[in-house]
């Protein structure tokens, strides 16, 4: 009888299509007609019947015991409860030994305990207070007119272009915004643009850590040279932030602003791309949006929950309980699938259709409890500027060839998406 198989990947972006080995037989197995499933294949995330399939296996278990072949056992979450329940709980449900797939059983993280995303409260809250001032909605407010004229005018320039690559439109917004946030000298923009689009955008996985290896010498530099002259930046505020008197490490501040770097340039890009792919297939929500009949917030939300760009994310329990029916011992690993706790009827309603006017939303595409993201006011406002501009620019976006998918388990989305814009 075919079991759920979760397959790990190791790295962010590859691919081991291997089964799970567990005995079928038992309660803790889930089965589904047809085939082996697995979790952490990228191309299962594009396949149409993939809503089908993990819909199934919600239905028999919001909890299914698995394996992986790096990773070791893992514990699968499908249902928004229980990844709710997780993701709330930091004290039982730890950070620290990895937020993500892929490092293999028994590795720790090299920043765990030093970095925002593998560390938990109080620490956590330490290291996320000097960032917490750029990225509040209030923040964000001061910048929202910067953010809407970068996007228009990115997509004056697309337009008048006509064939595009709208990933290549998209992501340019977020990376432009992620370097006045760092107050990238001027001089300095070209490289850092270009250093960041092979690591976000390189082909291969050796491409993309060939790029953070060029990043992350940048920033230590930047770090050194703002903690003896600090100005009114991100940048300054982490290498001069004091916890308990002491200033963090150099090495601490520049492995937090890589994490804030990479979480706040993928997450948009990608849910932008996907958005405007999905805007694209379904010309009457497009309509809906241009004659103004959706209010643009709902629609980052519900667009936001539709896409759930990243599919899962890692804890440790850090001691014996329960979870769905199933008994979770201290130094389980536990996988929550956004996505589908995303697409769970008992969370929403209808969870199968797009309705941009869906209210509430509380979906779990950027986090919840203390990790929820803390870019998210700073995401959600780059997402509305560009589909405002899209919508604004463009009477029609036409594709002129087929989508490609990335390779990636952690930020899910569109590598290549070629149109042509027809302007308003």
């Amino acid at each position: 009888m075919p079991t759920i198989a979760t397959a790990d990947t190791t790295t962010a972006d590859t691919t081991t299509a291997d089964t799970a080995t567990a005995d079928t037989a038992t309660a803790d197995t889930a089965t589904v007609a047809g085939g082996t499933v697995d979790l952490t294949d990228p191309d299962l995330w594009a396949r149409p019947d993939t809503p089908a399939l993990i819909a199934e296996l919600r239905r028999e278990a919001p909890v299914h015991r698995t394996e992986t072949v790096d990773d070791g056992p893992v514990w699968s979450v499908l249902t928004y409860r229980e990844s709710a329940d997780v993701l709330r709980n930091a004290a039982v449900f730890s950070s620290e030994s990895g937020s993500l797939l892929g490092a293999g059983e028994g590795n720790v993280p090299v920043g765990s305990g030093r970095m925002m995303a593998l560390t938990d409260p109080p620490r956590h809250r330490e290291l996320r207070a000097p960032a917490n001032p750029f990225f509040s909605k209030g923040g964000v407010r001061g910048a929202a007119r910067s953010i809407t004229e970068r996007a228009g005018e990115l997509f004056d320039r697309a337009v008048e272009q006509g064939d595009v690559d709208l990933v290549d439109v998209v992501s340019a917004l977020p990376l432009a915004v992620m370097c006045d946030l760092l107050d990238v000298p001027e001089q300095d923009r070209d490289m850092v643009v270009r250093v960041c689009d092979v690591a976000f955008l390189g082909r291969t996985p050796e491409e993309r850590r060939a790029g953070h290896q060029k990043l992350i010498p940048y920033l230590m530099h930047q770090v050194m040279l703002r903690r003896s002259d600090p100005r009114d930046d991100l940048i300054s505020m982490m290498a001069t932030y004091k916890v308990g008197g002491r200033l963090l490490p150099i090495e601490d501040v520049v492995l937090n602003l890589d994490n804030i770097v990479v979480g706040g340039v993928q997450t948009v890009r990608h849910t932008a791309a996907m958005g405007l792919h999905t805007l694209v297939r379904r010309p009457d929500l497009w309509r809906s949006l241009q004659r103004g009949e959706v209010s643009m917030d709902s629609a980052v939300d519900e667009l936001l929950r539709w896409t759930s760009v990243g599919l899962h994310t890692l804890r440790t329990a850090t001691r014996d309980t329960e979870l769905g029916g199933r008994r979770i011992r201290r130094g389980d690993r536990v996988a929550v699938w956004v996505w589908s706790a995303d697409r769970d009827p008992e969370a929403f309603d209808r969870p199968e259709e797009i309705r941009l006017d869906r209210s509430p939303n509380k979906h779990l595409a950027l986090g919840l409890g203390a990790h929820y993201c803390i870019g998210a006011p700073l995401a959600k406002a780059e997402l509305s500027a560009l589909y405002t501009a899209a919508l604004e620019k463009a009477a029609v976006i036409e594709p002129t060839g087929p989508v490609t998918y990335n390779r990636s388990i952690i930020n899910f989305g569109l590598d290549h998406f070629p149109v042509r814009l027809t302007p308003r």
